[in-house]
């Protein structure tokens, strides 16, 4: 698979801006609601050498990529959040963890409104404004939806556990520590074993590839792009 120092200038920094934005603001709004853990690790940041896991980050995508794998994904360092010292531990942690995703969701919005004034961009630095813009849309749509993904420690799982009964919640949130086997589980080694066979068990693949196209069609047309 041959990758070029092009291909790289145009994904590495709008994927290293999501990750930050994303993670900063878990942090933030922790801290807003009572929480001070994160911000005094210094995760309420715009350094993006705060939040990105080494492995995580770049090595596991890079794994997936070079492995052919049906689906890519990764993660970056956890922001610690004590929810016991939250204002109102059940309610404000489902304000935490729809942080990330919504802030994706304003930065997919940026990027297509900053499409509208390519026109205005030097000839020779166009088209690569428009690839870097065009793959942070892609990039935060992606995170968006795979993040509200109901399995801990997702953050759509968070939420989940925040706003269900908890006779269904507790189940809910045992499975945390095995959160990133069930999903590896999931999108990796199910699709894998079902190739085997002849058999398409990239359902969940599919359904993200779905809803996230969704996404990006609905920010298209809120931005005048459609």
């Amino acid at each position: 698979m041959n990758i070029s120092l092009y291909d790289l200038s145009v994904w590495v920094l709008p994927l290293v801006l999501a990750i930050t934005f994303h993670e900063a603001a878990h942090a933030f709004v922790a801290h807003r609601l009572g929480d001070n853990t994160a911000w005094q690790l210094g995760r309420v940041s715009f350094n993006p050498l705060r939040h990105i896991d080494p492995f995580g980050t770049l090595i596991l995508p890079a794994m997936l990529l070079f492995a052919h794998s049906p689906f890519l994904f990764g993660y970056a360092k956890p922001v610690p959040v004590n929810f016991r010292k939250l204002n109102n531990p059940r309610l404000d942690m489902v304000w935490v963890a729809l942080a990330g995703p919504a802030t994706n969701i304003l930065l997919a919005l940026a990027a297509a409104l900053t499409l509208h004034a390519l026109p205005l961009a030097p000839a020779g630095s166009a088209q690569w404004i428009f690839d870097n813009l065009k793959n942070a849309l892609l990039i935060n749509a992606v995170l968006a939806v795979f993040n509200m993904m109901p399995i801990p420690p997702l953050d759509g799982g968070r939420v989940a556990v925040g706003l269900l009964p908890r006779p269904l919640a507790l189940p809910l949130a045992r499975l945390e520590p095995f959160g990133m086997l069930i999903l590896i589980g999931l999108l990796i080694l199910l699709p894998l074993a079902g190739s085997q066979f002849g058999l398409n068990l990239d359902v969940i693949s599919a359904i993200l590839r779905t809803l996230t196209g969704y996404v990006i069609q609905a920010v298209l047309f809120l931005t005048g792009n459609a």
